[in-house]
């Protein structure tokens, strides 16, 4: 297991993240998993044997479940609190009031004690906002977050699905009025669903942004075990909630190139769709879920795959999404006026 730097921070975080949305079993929530404390014990175990030090739930996780599962499985290990980096989310509904959901300075402060307690800690490493909040001026998001990291009890602060346009003008909020920026980007990033690359990437890149791909297997369809007009296999989450979005021919597509490669090697498909995103320099951390202890040991072993150039070009090509605008037009001027290092050309 290799570490890299979350974004700008000093944090080290390891490339593969577990995610919990598999823990619970409650509500909406019950279709991608009802793991439970014995199962939960046994994936973190076996990820922090693996090296993984970086684990990522979320408030509204079978309402809340799932960061008191995690609790419970690491204070059954005796593991230490800061052998670890935490991360939650807030934004969803958490009770059926009108101030019970958002990103507001109120729903904040509330989300970030009820998760501290859920999760038996004093701190969270990385509190991230869970999507976009049309109702709360960002300002108060941004000032707000900042007020959290300054009572202690969060260290760094990140987004989740949000475009590109609100997270650089967060950050230029946060530049602007010296308050904590995000250090971090959790996106859905898939081989068969390259979308982040138009303008999320480069953004990443730009901004010193850790990215953090959530659904790297695009829920399973990447995996090798679907076939196209063919239903998945028994018990596969696909089966009973088709999420998230993805072109299903491409997706298709990518899983008969990866295939071979993984016989080649004598891996599952699902290490090659993990290692073609870790390849990706601007890719931090994968996080990778789990509904079954098989599926998390073979996801684990991503990392000791590694592609050749010839068979990263063969998944690009595959994988390429169609030109968007602007993006294609900012290469047709670069290509046609400068050099690939930038310089005039004449």
């Amino acid at each position: 297991m290799q570490y890299r730097k979350l974004g700008r921070t000093g944090l080290f975080v390891s490339e593969l993240c577990l995610g919990t949305m598999t823990y619970g079993g409650k509500g909406f929530w019950a279709q991608m998993g009802d793991l439970g404390l014995d199962a939960v014990t046994e994936q973190l175990r076996t990820a922090i044997d693996a090296g993984v030090n970086f684990v990522d739930t979320a408030n509204v996780y079978h309402e809340g479940e799932s960061e008191k599962l995690v609790a419970g499985a690491i204070a059954r290990l005796g593991l230490r609190r800061d052998s670890l980096v935490l991360a939650t989310k807030a934004r969803g509904r958490m009770g059926p009031g009108p101030n019970d959901a958002g990103l507001s300075r109120k729903h904040l402060f509330a989300s970030i004690d009820a998760s501290l307690q859920r999760l038996g800690t004093d701190y969270i490493d990385l509190y991230q906002i869970h999507g976009v909040d049309k109702s709360t001026p960002l300002e108060e998001t941004v000032e707000a977050l900042a007020d959290i990291v300054r009572s202690g009890k969060v260290r760094y602060v990140g987004f989740c699905n949000l475009p590109a346009w609100i997270a650089m003008k967060a950050l230029a909020i946060a530049d602007r009025r010296g308050l904590p920026r995000f250090v971090s980007a959790q996106m859905f990033y898939a081989i068969a669903a390259r979308d982040i690359e138009n303008e999320i990437a480069p953004l990443a890149q730009e901004e010193g942004l850790a990215v953090l791909p959530w659904s790297p297997l695009a829920g399973g369809l990447l995996s090798g075990k679907f076939q196209p007009d063919a239903d998945g296999p028994q018990g596969a989450r696909r089966t009973t909630f088709d999420f998230p979005i993805v072109d299903k021919t491409r997706a298709f597509a990518c899983v008969d190139a990866m295939r071979p490669m993984a016989e080649a090697r004598g891996v599952s498909v699902a290490q090659i769709a993990l290692a073609y995103l870790l390849h990706k320099p601007f890719v931090t951390s994968v996080i990778i879920g789990a509904r079954t202890q098989a599926q998390l040991v073979d996801n684990l072993a991503a990392p000791a795959v590694k592609l050749t150039s010839d068979e990263l070009q063969i998944l690009n090509d595959v994988s390429m999404l169609p030109a968007s605008y602007p993006g294609w037009m900012v290469e047709w001027q670069n290509g046609r006026d400068r050099n690939g290092d930038g310089s005039l050309r004449v």
